[in-house]
């Protein structure tokens, strides 16, 4: 038995083909396929069902994959001991973010990361926090940024930041009017929301403590904070935004924006890694970049409300 017939039963199993799989770990189709052969002749069972597309692990092929994945996050500890001793942060680090945070977050924490350490790959993709959790487990992320708390044992939170969310309002709604707004201010008929998916969309329903709007006859599907903002400047209403979505507003669409009474609600944003997560030193120095990157009034949770996913 082998690190690389481990890491190619992983791949399969993650990826439920033998092409995809061979494709990711660089190898021609035989060659993996020849390798988790004989790693299922020296364990004696089979690891993977082929009959079936796309392929799934048998039931012993579960427990054995899972066990896999444990001992390749061990094995690559070793690597992590070396840099640590190093004292240098440098290899891949593999982010996943959620769209609500990724444009206004991420611009400015890139270039300064990539300045001071630039012996690390970044490789970071826009991905709901479902997909976030599940590449997690599966090895495919070192790290994700995203809203919690979640509800997951295997998930480590580690709270960077707290983000008001603010109102934006069209002239016509009764919330422009006001200076600072409470929850009942906020009208549902009016407000215009992400789609289905977005623990943003249910920060939002939660916050306005959602009934069905009866009056609604537009069922408008979205997963751009930017096309809100546009369907408010147009066609009028109201939209909920993370505070630093409006660090770039005009001064005209500033004088849209109201916020909430102390306690305000919020977000916690966190890094999330896996329980058995690695790059310890590399995590760090992303938290690091990100809170030198957002108004230090984010760094505590005083005065503010944490609005449930």
């Amino acid at each position: 038995m082998t690190i690389v017939q481990l890491e190619y039963i992983v791949a399969v199993d993650t990826y439920k083909s033998f092409v995809m799989a061979a494709e990711k770990c660089f190898v021609t189709q035989p060659t993996l396929s020849m390798q988790v052969q004989k790693l299922e002749e020296v364990l004696g069972v089979k690891i993977f069902d082929r009959t079936k597309q796309p392929v799934v692990a048998t039931e012993i092929g579960k427990e054995i994959i899972a066990q896999a994945r444990k001992t390749l996050q061990e094995s690559y500890k070793i690597n992590e001991i070396i840099n640590e001793r190093k004292d240098e942060v440098s290899g891949d680090l593999k982010i996943g973010v959620i769209p609500t945070i990724a444009p206004f977050l991420l611009p400015k924490v890139i270039g300064a990361f990539m300045k001071e350490y630039p012996k690390v790959r970044l490789s970071i993709s826009e991905l709901t926090t479902e997909n976030i959790v599940q590449k997690l487990k599966n090895g495919l992320l070192d790290c994700g940024i995203l809203a919690t708390p979640l509800s997951e044992n295997t998930i480590i939170e580690r709270p960077v930041y707290y983000e008001n969310f603010v109102c934006y309002a069209s002239e016509e709604t009764a919330a422009f009017t006001k200076k600072t707004l409470e929850f009942q201010d906020l009208n549902i008929d009016e407000l215009w929301l992400l789609n289905e998916g977005h623990c943003l969309r249910n920060q939002v329903l939660n916050l306005c403590k959602y009934k069905k709007a009866d009056g609604q006859h537009l069922d408008y599907n979205t997963g751009s904070i930017e096309t809100l903002i546009r369907m408010v400047d147009v066609n009028k209403g109201m939209t909920i935004l993370p505070e630093l979505s409006i660090q770039d507003f005009s001064v005209e669409q500033l004088d849209k924006v109201r916020y909430f009474r102390t306690p305000q609600p919020s977000r916690e944003v966190s890094i999330v890694t896996h329980t058995n997560f690695i790059k310890r030193k590399t995590i760090d120095a992303l938290e690091k970049e990100i809170l030198n990157s957002i108004p230090k009034s984010m760094r505590s949770k005083s005065k503010k409300s944490v609005i449930a996913i």
